[in-house]
Formats: structure tokens, C-alpha cells, sequence
């Protein structure tokens, strides 16, 4: 007979989704988390996040990769973090934390002082130059320690 699995063993077979299809991640760093929630992200965001994932990792290969607060990190050192990703019910929104710094600057704007965001939506056509040279410039500036 085999051996009885507990409730706090047992790994649901595929995450949660949150409000707006975001996957709920358990926190943990390493590429492991963020291809986790990569393959969590429902129908054609999962493309997007490979492409930014892809892209971001091409440009910066030392990038540092975690997941907290539901969200894919990158960073250049681990503790501080330049991007980040998420999923909204239309739209994957990447933010990057010094992105007033950035030239040209990303178009959306936000209530944090240096905070830009590209909101990508289904039918969007990813400049992945412009995108590729907005990864390089912020990895480039000091990280923002969440």
C-alpha cells in the first residue's frame, strides 16, 4: 500500500490564478519560480511573459531572477530589481522601477515618483529592440529593494 500523503504535502497540479489571471507563486528565487509562474499564465499572456523572460535574459545574461508578491523579478544582484511582471485581466504589465530614467521613457506612468510601465495587450506588436534597450539601460541603474 503506499504511503498516505498529507494535505500540506500535496501540490496542487496547476497554481491559483488571482484576480486578473495573475498565478499565485509561492515567493523563491532562482529562474525555477519565474518559469513557474510563466507556465502559469493564462492562454496568450504566457507567450508575452516568455518573450519579455526570453529577451530580458539575452540582454542581461547575469540577470538575477525571483518571484515575490506574485510578480517575476529581475535584478542584477539578487537583492534589488530593476523589472517586474504582472497579470491583469486584459493586459501583462511590466514595470520598471527607475524607468523615469530611462530613454525614451516607457509610456505608462505611475504614482511612484520613478516607476514606468509598458502595459502589453493581446494584439499588441512588442518593439523587442525598444524593449531590449529600455532592459539594458535599467539594469544598468541602481535596483529597487522590494
Amino acid at each position: 500500500m503506499p504511503a498516505k500523503r498529507s494535505r500540506r504535502d500535496a501540490t496542487p497540479a496547476t497554481p491559483r490564478l488571482l484576480s486578473g489571471g495573475n498565478p499565485q507563486i509561492p515567493k523563491g528565487a532562482g529562474d525555477a519560480p519565474v518559469q513557474a509562474y510563466i507556465a502559469a499564465m493564462p492562454g496568450w499572456k504566457r507567450a508575452v511573459g516568455r518573450r519579455i523572460d526570453a529577451i530580458v535574459s539575452r540582454t542581461v545574461p547575469t540577470v538575477q531572477k525571483a518571484v515575490k508578491y506574485n510578480s517575476p523579478l529581475y535584478g542584477v544582484d539578487g537583492v534589488t530589481w530593476f523589472l517586474s511582471l504582472h497579470c491583469f485581466t486584459r493586459y501583462v504589465k511590466v514595470a520598471f522601477h527607475r524607468g523615469a530614467e530611462l530613454t525614451p521613457m516607457p509610456p505608462g506612468h505611475s504614482k511612484q515618483r520613478f516607476v514606468r510601465y509598458l502595459d502589453i495587450h493581446e494584439d499588441d506588436a512588442l518593439d523587442e529592440t525598444q524593449f531590449a534597450a529600455w532592459v539594458r539601460q535599467a539594469s544598468r541603474l541602481p535596483g529597487e529593494r522590494l
